[in-house]
């Protein structure tokens, strides 16, 4: 099987690249950076920029399946410019693979894009499955609601679809953990605002796992990548604190200084998405971490 990636070299890219190398898995990999182009037998770059809509034809040549996980982070200030930038880094690169496909004669049958469970309201009360229709109004929301919409056009190719639907992914690499145990390792650890709003977590083992199993089975339509069992913010940072020995005191973080000091990104510190597992559970997937502490232990200490 050869399959074309996107972002293979961001925080999921790379795990995932390695995950599919390891099973036999040939790739075709998409970037922007002539300095990061490879060519070796099961691992070829080729150039595109989706801003100008260019891209290499070749890189579809023999691939089976995409794998689209380009998107510039959202950790990140969100001025206009890069509000806007964030919208368009997902946007434009899924249209601009929709093109070539539809331009292109090609064996492409499966495409898996990322997506988010930034896409459910917020809620402390609400459970969110793969089912629900009600979507979130905030930026976020509707960045997501937008980016589906252009994942959905592939499906008029023919193409079966799925939509990985991400929660707070847990690395020591980099991401939301590595920001929250900076503090918590001088004894600095604290939620922000209440602490109730729950956290739909998933350690990036499993993440990479979920996209290999559904490339494997074919799987197409939402699914959510998260955990079994979510957590309040508050027990996520003393399990953090936990984790590393470390004393939790500080008072909690109101979320007018948050504000101050992060402006409209701050809602991400805030909002509260209780998402489902069990869609992806009831096809087979099984979790390498469902225990919060085992998976914060292996992403900070290993």
């Amino acid at each position: 099987m050869k399959v074309l990636i996107t972002g293979a070299t961001g925080l999921v890219g790379k795990e995932l690249v390695s995950l599919l190398l390891k099973n036999g898995i040939h790739i075709n990999y998409l970037t922007t950076s002539k300095d990061k182009l490879q060519n070796e037998e099961n691992y070829k770059g080729f150039l595109w920029n989706p801003k100008k809509g260019e891209i290499d034809q070749a890189s579809i040549n023999g691939v089976d399946a995409i794998i689209h996980l380009a998107g510039a982070t959202i950790s990140k200030r969100w001025t206009p410019a890069y509000k806007e930038e964030i919208v368009e880094s997902r946007i434009l690169s899924t249209n601009l693979l929709y093109k070539v496909l539809n331009e292109n004669t090609n064996n492409v049958y499966h495409f898996i894009g990322a997506s988010a469970t930034g896409i459910y309201p917020d809620s402390l009360d609400k459970v969110y499955s793969e089912d629900d229709t009600e979507t979130d109004n905030s930026f976020l929301g509707i960045v997501v609601q937008k980016w589906e919409a252009a994942e959905d056009s592939i499906a008029s190719l023919g193409i079966k679809v799925a939509k990985i639907r991400t929660g707070l992914v847990l690395s020591g690499d980099d991401g939301v953990l590595k920001e929250l145990a900076g503090p918590t390792k001088f004894g600095l650890g604290t939620a922000f605002g209440s602490g109730r709003q729950i956290q739909s977590w998933i350690h990036h083992s499993d993440l990479t796992g979920i996209y290999m199993y559904v490339l494997e089975n074919e799987l197409e339509g939402v699914y959510n990548a998260v955990a079994p069992f979510p957590v309040s913010q508050e027990e996520l940072v003393k399990t953090i604190a936990n984790v590393l020995d470390k004393p939790y005191f500080m008072p909690n973080i109101p979320e007018f200084a948050m504000e101050l000091v992060l402006g409209e990104m701050h809602t991400l510190l805030f909002t509260s998405q209780n998402v489902s597992a069990k869609k992806i559970i009831a096809e087979g997937y099984q979790f390498k971490y469902l225990s919060l502490e085992k998976a914060i232990k292996n992403a900070l200490l290993n």
